[in-house]
């Protein structure tokens, strides 16, 4: 079949690319560097042309609900108006994050208004919300920083490896739309900060890393278990212990 996926080239987005042309199918790519602008249009409609489904996998980088909201309803929309236009497109698949319901605030309020978009239109459908990745300690490591000193925020989590994502992603579009699907989360819990500090010690950093709690409902709703899977969710595979063991080992600079 022919996926159309967008956000191809992202953390989840290349693990779709990879495990569907492995699995043989004809992928093409909703990005800007494909030519496609998920939030103009620009060169949607003619990229969806003659495709069976689509996954999408677009992320925006803000904590900010406004920008969020804006970024999620904008692209979604613009997806779902281009699959009516060239017709055919017989399943749209969207992922979003366990605990989207719970605790809508923030960069989660984008994901809530992209579901509502899609549970609202016309175009069969499929969500899948996971919980984070293995490799957003990765990103919470290199991006929360208070001056030169890295922190970490006070996190309940149960993380999956993006690439269980993906090919979860794929296997759902392969199949018949579903609406909701059921959660998909990661073997165990871990503690957001534990992951950090022990992905900073596989780089070379000895650095202290601190946890702080961040403020108002969305640093509650990390902190109280409100972002784990209920019971009856899908479990992934891969610990974060055996991600870490898989990842290159570098040298830190300073901290």
């Amino acid at each position: 079949m022919r996926i159309a996926v967008a956000g191809g080239t992202g953390h989840v987005g290349s693990h779709v690319v990879s495990h569907a042309r492995a699995r043989g199918h004809d992928v093409v790519l909703l990005t800007r560097g494909a030519g496609v602008d998920l939030v103009t249009g620009a060169g949607l409609t003619e990229a969806l042309r003659g495709a069976d489904a689509v996954i999408d996998v677009v992320n925006v980088s803000t904590l900010d609900a406004d920008d969020s909201v804006r970024f999620f309803e904008t692209t979604s929309r613009m997806l779902l108006n281009a699959q009516r236009q060239v017709g055919g497109v017989g399943h749209h698949v969207a992922l979003s994050i366990v605990g989207v319901d719970r605790a809508p605030h923030g960069y989660y309020a984008g994901k809530a208004a992209q579901e509502r978009v899609i549970e609202d239109g016309d175009a069969p459908w499929t969500i899948l919300r996971a919980t984070q990745f293995h490799e957003f300690a990765e990103q919470v490591y290199q991006r929360a920083r208070i001056g030169p000193l890295h922190v970490a925020p006070k996190m309940r989590t149960q993380p999956i490896a993006a690439r269980e994502v993906g090919a979860h992603l794929v296997a759902l579009a392969e199949s018949a739309p579903a609406g909701r699907a059921p959660d998909l989360a990661g073997p165990r819990e871990e503690r957001l900060v534990d992951m950090v500090r022990r992905f900073a010690r596989t780089q070379g950093s000895r650095a202290w890393i601190p946890a702080i709690p961040l403020p108002g409902p969305a640093g509650r709703a990390q902190r109280d278990g409100s972002l784990l899977p209920a019971p009856g969710a899908l479990l992934g595979t891969q610990t974060y212990t055996e991600w870490l063991a898989e990842l290159p080992v570098r040298t830190a600079r300073g901290r």
